[in-house]
């Protein structure tokens, strides 16, 4: 039986929590303090050889084990559902108390993720997320009770903020964890929060990393990932690390990554002169491995020459717009009477071979080129006066050339998308390399949602003069 509980009181909760676990250690902390005082001391006077070595490693091992113990079995947060609004976001800063991470020249890892972690729960709050922090201080709590909490109260994600360290000193960077068997929706969170922190702070980009074995990213019930955000054990790097600028540089990009995720930008597909058997064939079937729909623009031609592949493209739930029915611009173009014949052959082919009757088109060549100036305001009039919708687009792979190289397509849509919030992108699918690069692509597209073109979006047009 869950009790609903608003967010203030669910942190009332936690703090209490955390009071108790700090109490219930209490005696423990203070016996860890005498205990390493004697350490060392004996340390300070044992030699090498000394059996007393051995004897005082074995006593630091049973000190964690026995601290770990109680700290892990701490009952975890009572049961609850969280009251219904914004995104909870669980934020775990890596280690903490008698746990202090990796340790470089007396700087603790521990430290600078509590740091960090402390600058992303002010920006994600004053964001709107709802924010849970698996310590708010330097203390200990078990990996087993971090995620047992984070699963218990329903958070949206799981992200743990960590540094790291290597014997070679010139090894710098940020690398990105994530169970590639976990959660779904644990990719798309590492990706970005691995992209937009390499951005925020300009370091080094690493690994992203699906084979994770951590626990944090392997228990957990909601996507997650962690991210090393720099090696402690390069000078530079560390040196950068311990400043409170460069923290809330490594901060915006995590947070600018978690909310990307809840609220992506938005990307429209569309794919020019098709339907070409294996050429479109190969983008349907990238599009629906990854469950993304896509708008059409056909050609009256080649569906003529490929009925089932048009057939194809409406049966999967994609959108079918007009193209053309002959791709001549000179003929289409010579005058308004002209493309509205075209139009009319296609329109009708169309809704015959795939029963879709459209009301979105584009101009062959877009709505403004070299071969329809002197008509085209007179075309997109007269269009729009019959209840058709035409689009342009505002990024494209460039991809209508001689002998394109796949490549040189995702470099030239990267560069014309530019981070837009909304992206209608043109591709054309009977272009071979076009099949050939698109799952790359889209791969680097983590931040864009994809959406199929409707009437209700105010379409992008090419400026008529």
């Amino acid at each position: 039986m869950y009790k609903r509980v608003s967010y203030a009181q669910m942190k009332k909760r936690e703090r209490r929590r955390r009071q108790a676990i700090r109490a219930g250690c209490g005696f423990v902390m203070a016996a860890a303090v005498v205990i390493v005082s004697l350490i060392r001391a004996v340390n300070a006077l044992a030699a090498p050889e000394d059996p007393a070595v051995e004897t005082v490693a074995n006593i630091k091992e049973e000190l964690r084990k026995t601290v770990e113990s109680i700290s892990g079995n701490v009952p975890p947060v009572e049961e609850m559902e969280i009251e219904p609004g914004a995104p909870v976001v669980f934020i775990d800063p890596g280690h903490g108390g008698v746990d202090e991470g990796c340790v470089q020249d007396g700087v603790q890892e521990k430290d600078i993720n509590l740091a960090v972690a402390g600058m992303v729960e002010d920006k994600l709050v004053q964001l709107g997320y709802r924010v849970i922090m698996a310590r708010e201080d330097d203390s200990y709590i078990a990996k087993e009770a971090r995620v047992e909490n984070a699963n218990l109260l329903g958070a949206d994600i799981y992200v743990s903020i960590h540094q790291n360290t290597f014997e070679d000193g010139s090894v710098e960077g940020i690398e990105t964890w994530y169970d590639g068997g976990g959660a779904e929706g644990s990719r798309r969170l590492a990706q970005l929060i691995h992209q937009e922190t390499g951005k925020s702070t300009g370091a080094a980009m690493r690994e992203l990393r699906k084979d994770s074995e951590f626990y944090v990213t392997g228990k957990t019930s909601m996507p997650s990932c962690l991210v090393e955000t720099g090696f402690l054990s390069n000078p530079g790097e560390k040196e950068k690390l311990v400043t409170p600028e460069y923290q809330e540089r490594v901060a915006e990009g995590i947070v600018r990554g978690i909310d990307l995720y809840f609220h992506p930008k938005t990307m429209y597909l569309t794919f020019d002169d098709g339907p070409y058997v294996e050429n479109t064939e190969r983008v349907l079937e990238i599009l629906k491995k990854r469950n993304i729909k896509a708008t059409f623009f056909l050609v009256g031609e080649n569906v003529e020459r490929n009925p089932e592949m048009a057939r194809r493209i409406a049966e999967e739930g994609h959108t079918i717009g007009i193209h053309c029915y002959s791709h001549d611009y000179k003929e289409i173009y010579k005058d308004v009477d002209s493309y509205i014949r075209d139009f009319e052959k296609a329109y009708g082919l169309i809704k015959e071979v795939t029963g879709v009757e459209t009301i979105f088109f584009r101009f062959p060549g877009g709505s403004v080129n070299a071969y329809n100036k002197n008509v085209c305001s007179a075309i997109a009039k007269e269009m729009t006066e019959r209840g058709f919708i035409y689009y342009d687009w505002n990024a494209s792979l460039e991809d209508a050339v001689k002998d394109p190289q796949p490549e040189h397509l995702i470099a030239n849509a990267m560069d014309s998308i530019q981070g837009k919030d909304h992206v209608v992108v043109l591709a054309h699918d009977v272009v071979y390399a076009t099949g050939m690069c698109l799952d790359d692509l889209l791969e680097r597209l983590p931040e864009y949602r994809m959406e199929v073109l409707t009437e209700d979006l105010e379409p992008v047009h090419f400026r008529m003069e």
